[in-house]
Formats: C-alpha cells, sequence, structure tokens
C-alpha cells in the first residue's frame, strides 16, 4: 500500500522560492524599474532569510539582471521563457508521500483563456522538473495555485466562482472538483467558498486574494470592516461570515481594505491577504496606504512566531497582483542535491559554470 499523500502547507519548512523575472517583453514594461526594486527587496528579504530563491530568467535578461542584482547570496537563474511573472498559478505544487516529495502541476490557460499562457504551461515540464528529485506528475486539469489553500491537516478552500468560470474546466460540477482534489492533493476536506470577490482580480476570485489559513487553527480573512461605503463591503462582510459558520472553532482575523485606483481610474484589487509564507517570515503586501500598518498589527497577531516583512507591492498590484502572486515555495527534501549546492555559491546560474 502507498503511504498518504497530501498537499502541504505553506508553513512547511522550505528549501527555496520561485520567482520569475520581470522584462520588457512582459505586462510590466510601464512599470519596469518600480517592479524590479520589488522584486529585489523580496529576494532579499528570502535570501537574508537562508532560504533560497529560483530565479527564471530570459537568456537576454540574464548579464543585466546579474548587474541588479549583484552581492545577492543563494540566489539561482535558471534560463527559460514565459509569458509572465506570476508563478503562483503555473509553477509546480509539491505533495508529501511518505519521503517522498511529489512535485505535480495542473494545466494553466491563462485564468480561462484571459490571457496567452502557452510558455508558462511549459515552464514544469521543461526546466524546473529537472530540478526535482521525484518526477514531475502532470493532472489533466485546469487548476491554479493560488486557487487552493491547505492547512496542516488537509482542509482545502477553494471558491466557486473561480472553479466554475466554464473556460476552465468546462461545466465540472463543486462535487467533481471536491473529489479531484482528494484524490490528487490528499485533500480530507474541501470547501468551495460561494462569497468573495476583488475588483479587479481577473482570477475570478482566487482563494488567496482573500483567506488564508494559519498553522495554529486560524484564517485570515481580507475583509472591509473599515470601509461600510465600499462596493466590498456586503460582499466581503458575507464571506466573514461564511467562513465563522464553516470553521466555527478558529479564530478569525479580518483585514482592512485598503482603495487603491491606477492613472485610468480602475479599482485595483490591493489584498493584504495576499502575502507570502516562508520559513517562520511573513512577507506581507504593503501599499504605501493608510491601511498598512492596521494590517501588519493584524497578520502579526496572527502568526505571532513568525517575523513580519513589509514588501512594497504598490508597483505589482498595478498589474492586477501582489506577493503571494509571484512566487511558489519549494519545501525541503523536493530538490536534487546539485540544485541545494548551486543555491548555496551566491549568484549563479543553473547549468553554467562561474
Amino acid at each position: 500500500m502507498k503511504p498518504e499523500l497530501t498537499l502541504l502547507p505553506e508553513w512547511y519548512a522550505q528549501d527555496a522560492v520561485i520567482l520569475a523575472w520581470p522584462d520588457d517583453k512582459t505586462d510590466w514594461k510601464p512599470w519596469l524599474k518600480e517592479v524590479r526594486q520589488t522584486y529585489k527587496q523580496l529576494i532579499d528579504a528570502i535570501t537574508r532569510n537562508n532560504t533560497g530563491v529560483i530565479l527564471l530568467i530570459k537568456e537576454q535578461e540574464v548579464e543585466a539582471a546579474k548587474l541588479s542584482l549583484k552581492g545577492s547570496k543563494k540566489l539561482m537563474f535558471v534560463v527559460t521563457n514565459y509569458n509572465d511573472t506570476w508563478c503562483r498559478d503555473y509553477c509546480f505544487l509539491t505533495l508529501k508521500q511518505g519521503n517522498v516529495m511529489q512535485p505535480i502541476e495542473f494545466k494553466f490557460n491563462g485564468w480561462g483563456n484571459k490571457f496567452d499562457a502557452q510558455l508558462d504551461n511549459k515552464v514544469n515540464a521543461t526546466v524546473l522538473a529537472n530540478l526535482c528529485k521525484a518526477s514531475l506528475k502532470s493532472v489533466d486539469l485546469v487548476a491554479e495555485g493560488g486557487a487552493l489553500e491547505i492547512d496542516q491537516n488537509g482542509h482545502l478552500l477553494s471558491t466557486a466562482m473561480c472553479l466554475q468560470n466554464p473556460e476552465r474546466n468546462g461545466q465540472m460540477t463543486c462535487a467533481s472538483y471536491q473529489s479531484l482534489f482528494a484524490e490528487h492533493l490528499g485533500a480530507t476536506r474541501v470547501s468551495i467558498l460561494q462569497n468573495g470577490h476583488l475588483e479587479g482580480d481577473d482570477t475570478d476570485g482566487h482563494i488567496d486574494t482573500i483567506v488564508r489559513f494559519t498553522d495554529n487553527h486560524g484564517v485570515v480573512i481580507q475583509s472591509c470592516f473599515n470601509r461600510p461605503e465600499d462596493s466590498h463591503f456586503n460582499g466581503l462582510g458575507a464571506l466573514v461570515d461564511e467562513l465563522r459558520a464553516l470553521l466555527p472553532n478558529h479564530d478569525i482575523f479580518e483585514l482592512p481594505l485598503p482603495h487603491i485606483v491606477n492613472e485610468v481610474g480602475e479599482r485595483l484589487p490591493a489584498s493584504y491577504a495576499n502575502f507570502l509564507i516562508s520559513n517562520h517570515q511573513i512577507l506581507c503586501p504593503v501599499y504605501a496606504q493608510p491601511e498598512d500598518e492596521l494590517a501588519l498589527n493584524i497578520i502579526a497577531g496572527a502568526y505571532p512566531d513568525y517575523t513580519i516583512v513589509p514588501i512594497d507591492s504598490l508597483p505589482l498590484v498595478q498589474q492586477f497582483g501582489s506577493v503571494h502572486c509571484i512566487s511558489m515555495q519549494v519545501p525541503v527534501g523536493t530538490l536534487k542535491a546539485e540544485v541545494i549546492e548551486y543555491l548555496s555559491n551566491g549568484l549563479t546560474v543553473y547549468g553554467c559554470e562561474g
């Protein structure tokens, strides 16, 4: 009998975090200088914590990026092509099955065929699988990492709005999703939330923008309690009520909602819940808004044993995402020994000497 498999919660010990370097061939072009500063801040915060960064990068960007990131430790470039930098949604997830750390991928189709994602969808098979000890498992289902949140007990959360977009998997029912998540991710309980969505979020309401588990029976929710006149007030209030009913024994931590619009007046989906948990650090998005300090204090209360590190994410939200969206953690035991060695040698290019 095979040992049980389970998708690992984000607070499991990590060897590395995967990012993809923004360049002027991506949608980051108007904010490239600012967004690269955010990436550098994030890379520095991760690597200072003795965690590696695997940086996907296009070949023509390598030399300039070496200069921009000079002095970085535990940073490994992996040369490949990609459409955009939202690693959370196309890089592999990791299961634990006995002593084996199993990389697993779903299909990525640009959040329901909204954007070209053909190159993103190949990254795991063409480059990232080569870094892993175990072979990559591919599942014939469209799903994104940002749509899935799991705790240490195998309770998986997602949202109906995202899963039931017919451009992902046709008319697949919630019951079918629950069965597939149990089969492929080892979920012992699957809850598909009916409420909650941020204006401007083109992922159709990814769970990582609105609800996150803590490791001590808590749940952090992107609320709108501070803005009773806001268009989000009722929907996010209903989300809080739904979570209270679903998780009556959990501590509930509600985050304030900032109000940010871009230069053409569009509301941006700025979420404080879109943080990255990495080796006892919480890398928290902040947006140069009045709510930043309160949000950081609430997150510190939700994760009392973690160091809270603010990351300037105002550039990220210009493209409708934040810290969690651009990152994917790699748990300890997943990577080959030679990859760990590369990551220990300062700034390196995988597969190249010097």
